[in-house]
């Protein structure tokens, strides 16, 4: 029945309007650097319906299935992303920036995605009685973690959690695809 009823909606504009806004959402996707919603694509391709804009990612989907670039879902939008057989070629022109995370930063963000939400405190006492401030702090300025709220405690100190941009960077949809905390500890080789 949707799918009957998306039909309908798109007949409603034409085929070179709709092949238009295939070209824009396609765009939008490789330059943005981002994911993108549906009502983000929506609202800039002159109001299309959520519908049509997900009738075009499918499309998109299908067209890209035999090249190097394909569109994930990823933290509640889109994302124009390389296949990983391509990733090889991609090294010897593009260097990637040395964006990656300390161990110190990897545990600390991965103690917050797993007991979110946490205080510092309890991040340390996580940590065996390391400080985690520093670690927090530079996983506050890349946006990877914010202050979800405050416990209710004498000090009431911030509580983390991990936002969007944590989901996007490590190409989740949602913390229910993080491996169990049992599997996590055995490929890192802690009992």
């Amino acid at each position: 029945m949707k799918e009957r009823l998306q039909r309908f909606i798109m007949k409603e504009r034409s085929t070179s309007e709709l092949s238009f806004y295939k070209k824009v959402i396609e765009a939008l996707l490789f330059v943005s650097g981002r994911a993108l919603t549906l009502k983000e694509l929506a609202k800039v391709c002159d109001g299309l319906s959520l519908g049509e804009v997900e009738t075009i990612i499918k499309e998109l989907r299908k067209d890209y299935e035999e090249r190097g670039v394909v569109i994930r879902e990823v933290a509640h939008g889109y994302r124009v992303e390389t296949i990983p057989e391509v990733s090889e070629y991609i090294k010897r022109v593009v260097k990637p920036k040395n964006q990656r995370l300390t161990r110190s930063q990897l545990e600390t963000l991965a103690i917050v995605a797993y007991f979110q939400p946490i205080t510092r405190a309890e991040v340390s006492a996580k940590r065996g009685g390391v400080d985690a401030g520093p670690a927090l702090k530079f996983l506050l300025e890349r946006g990877l973690i914010k202050v979800v709220g405050r416990k209710q405690v004498p000090g009431r100190p911030p509580l983390y959690g991990t936002t969007p941009f944590f989901l996007e960077y490590f190409g989740l949809k949602s913390l229910d695809e993080l491996p169990p905390l049992e599997e996590l500890k055995k490929m890192a080789g802690v009992e």
